[in-house]
């Protein structure tokens, strides 16, 4: 009566990241509901000599989670394994979803202390790419991870937290999916709370020069510069008392911010000069009076992606802010070829000690920016990547891991303190590369 559990892999899968940016079709595709059903697969992509790798929500911007090999889609174990009241601490399944996680430990009276826009993501994934929101007094969401089981490429099952394992654990709170297969995470937890959000116009001038007013005012504040214009939505985040309401409209949401961004932006494919008119009609039409909702907090911090969109998003040291963003800004006055779609999303994280955060040992500033697609139609955007990763990398800047961008192991080298260590114990619990794929092969070789 030997283990029998004969996993079955799909053939003819084809895998898509949310964006529809990148995909990959692998030979086998799984959806396991046991650790035991998980063991078998990496046996047999042992003996097939066949690479694996893990996804969850598929929602990185870049191709990180493509394999042409085996593919284990996590979504199947998604149990909450334990909800310990007293620390405020729970343990979950890797590929539980956080939109589902959110719904279960509100029940319990719990909540993440922060969380990213998009909740259609995996608890594993989450903490792999190193997904972050804003506030200063906030880490990115794998320092709310306190614990974490890894099954490596051996088969064996370890242990990580502070006292256990506590290499490998600051290797795997930001893991890339290349050291093995995240089984479950515990998450330190907060009590259930309230966001009241406020967002008001003011001008790119008056929050560089006030930044630091700003960062104390508000525990979750962030800006959106709409680019060839002075514009900003400056956004406060804060706990409340008071009850849910909100000012948002269907209309305004939808038919406005929506379908008919989408219509004008395909328009301004033919006609790039268009886009400086978009951005600040936009911004008078939707983003130039205050607006105030209050909700439970993950309603409050995640909002929808609706565009399929290029992103790129580095966190560069917080004192930078202002230099980076008045170069963005004037290298786009002075390129009138090059544009830029709303918004630039300015964020704020603090400092960690995890390997491969971009947060590593330093307060942060993380300036997102984006290309939509609309209709599907890709909009020339190489100028304007190019020009802001050359800022960026001027002034110390980290890429976000899900996110595209043209960095190599040198880079990373450079960027990282503690990158050695990383791949130390990356080669002692992957020596053949079992979780390795092209995207990853760019960072390690």
């Amino acid at each position: 009566l030997l283990l029998l559990v004969q996993v079955h892999g799909q053939g003819g899968v084809k895998f898509q990241n949310w964006a529809k940016t990148y995909g990959s079709s692998p030979e086998l595709y799984f959806q396991p509901t046991s650790v035991e059903e998980i063991r078998e697969i990496l046996d047999m992509a042992r003996q097939r000599d066949k690479r694996v790798k893990v996804v969850g929500g598929g929602h990185s911007p870049s191709d990180i989670a493509c394999t042409d090999d085996f593919m284990i889609q996590m979504g199947k174990m998604n149990r909450i394994l334990k909800v310990d009241k007293e620390k405020q601490q729970v343990t979950v399944e890797g590929g539980i979803f956080l939109s589902d996680l959110n719904v279960e430990l509100n029940k319990h009276g719990l909540a993440l202390a922060n969380l990213g826009a998009v909740s259609e993501v995996a608890a594993a994934g989450v903490i792999g790419t190193g997904t972050h929101n804003t506030g200063i007094k906030h880490g990115i969401l794998p320092t709310q991870v306190v614990a974490l089981t890894l099954l490596t490429a051996s088969g064996e099952i370890l242990e990580c937290s502070e006292s256990i394992n506590a290499d490998i654990f600051q290797a795997a709170r930001l893991h890339l999916g290349c050291l093995g297969v995240v089984l479950t995470v515990t998450f330190q937890c907060v009590p259930q709370f309230h966001l009241h959000e406020v967002a008001f116009p003011s001008t790119l001038t008056e929050v560089l020069d006030h930044l630091d007013d700003h960062l104390k005012r508000s525990q979750y504040f962030r800006f959106l510069w709409f680019p060839h214009s002075e514009n900003v939505s400056v956004i406060y985040q804060d706990p409340t008392n008071k009850p849910p309401s909100s000012s948002a409209s269907w209309f305004w949401d939808y038919a406005v911010g929506y379908y008919l961004l989408e219509f004008l932006l395909w328009i301004s494919t033919f006609v790039p000069s268009l886009v400086c008119w978009i951005n600040r009609f936009f911004f008078w039409l939707l983003f130039s009076s205050r607006v105030e909702n209050i909700a439970i907090s993950y309603k409050i911090f995640n909002y929808e992606c609706r565009f399929k969109q290029h992103v790129q998003d580095w966190a560069i040291p917080i004192e930078k802010t202002k230099e980076a963003l008045l170069e963005l800004k004037a290298a786009l006055e002075n390129n009138p070829k090059m544009v830029a779609h709303y918004p630039v999303e300015v964020r704020f994280a603090r400092g960690d000690e995890i390997w491969l955060s971009p947060c590593f040992q330093r307060d942060s500033c993380y300036m997102n920016i984006i290309m939509y697609r609309p209709y599907g139609k890709n909009v020339p955007r190489l100028n304007y990547w190019l020009t802001y990763e050359g800022i960026m990398k001027k002034h110390g800047g980290r890429p976000h891991w899900a996110k595209a961008h043209s960095c190599t192991r040198k880079d990373f080298e450079k960027m990282y303190p503690a990158f050695p260590k990383f791949c130390s114990v990356r080669e002692k619990l992957d020596p053949t590369g079992m979780f390795l794929n092209t995207y990853l092969e760019k960072v390690f070789y």
